[in-house]
């Protein structure tokens, strides 16, 4: 008799799911330059997630922007610097906050929908049934729910930005009676176009990211009944960890490679 073979190590189980997840997003960027591409269902789905996610990131964005403001106010009492904590808080909010904020609701509303969305037709057989016709399901159905989830990322980024200032405004110069000007002029001393661009793009990234792994769950759903939901359910925690670790490496290549300003 010969012996048993031996299946696959845990390290090639837990790395297999990284590189069919890596493959995915590379045949989207491949299949997004290859005609035809379909406006339609980009502009159909770029409707949607914004309709789902715009009221969401802006109502979470304003405790996020007033805390980060009555944090920064408190510590720059303490020090002395109270006309610092307009700048603290602006830069914390446009680097950091908006295009977090904007991640997680593009995640758990947009990307659980999108997941969703493509289970219900992996179960269905849909996808297996447009291979057969000869039609790619990532060219198709994937690529215009990725690019349209990258798009409103960039869109609804700007406005938690917009209202997270303005809530940090309201909480510091209202509620503990700041300065306005001293507010505002401490921004201006130390913020630079290259802030708003390294938000955009992150924002942009984390809408990719998180559009590329709602489509590989959703495309590969585990099997059963409940399948679909189990899902839905990894890919927003997939995609959470993954837009905190893009998110350092990227501020840490910004701090690097971009000088503060005046410096």
């Amino acid at each position: 008799m010969s012996a048993p073979q031996a299946g696959p190590s845990p390290l090639t189980r837990a790395l297999t799911p990284v590189g069919r997840l890596f493959g995915l997003g590379v045949d989207i960027v491949r299949q997004t330059f290859r005609p035809p591409f379909q406006l339609r269902e980009y502009v159909e789905q770029t409707w949607f997630v914004t309709k789902v996610s715009a009221l969401p990131t802006a109502l979470f964005t304003i405790p996020f922007g007033a805390t980060i403001a009555l944090l920064l106010a408190e510590l720059t009492r303490q020090f002395g610097a109270q006309s610092q904590t307009g700048a603290g808080s602006v830069l914390a909010i446009v680097q950091q906050a908006a295009p977090i904020v904007t991640a997680l609701l593009i995640s758990g509303a947009g990307g659980s929908a999108v997941c969703a969305d493509l289970g219900a037709r992996t179960i269905r057989e849909e996808i297996a049934a447009m291979e057969v016709l000869g039609i790619s399901p990532i060219q198709r159905l994937v690529v215009p729910r990725v690019l349209a989830m990258a798009t409103t990322a960039l869109v609804l980024n700007g406005l938690a930005t917009v209202v997270g200032v303005g809530g940090g405004y309201f909480f510091n110069v209202i509620i503990q009676g700041g300065t306005p000007g001293a507010y505002i002029a401490s921004f201006s001393a130390i913020a630079q176009v290259s802030d708003i661009v390294v938000s955009e793009v992150k924002a942009a990234l984390f809408g990719f990211t998180a559009g590329i792994v709602a489509a590989y769950r959703g495309l590969n759903p585990p099997p059963g009944a409940k399948g679909v939901g189990d899902a839905v359910n990894q890919s927003v925690v997939i995609s959470f960890v993954l837009v905190f670790l893009i998110n350092l490496v990227l501020t840490a290549l910004y701090l690097e490679l971009v000088p503060p300003k005046g410096i």
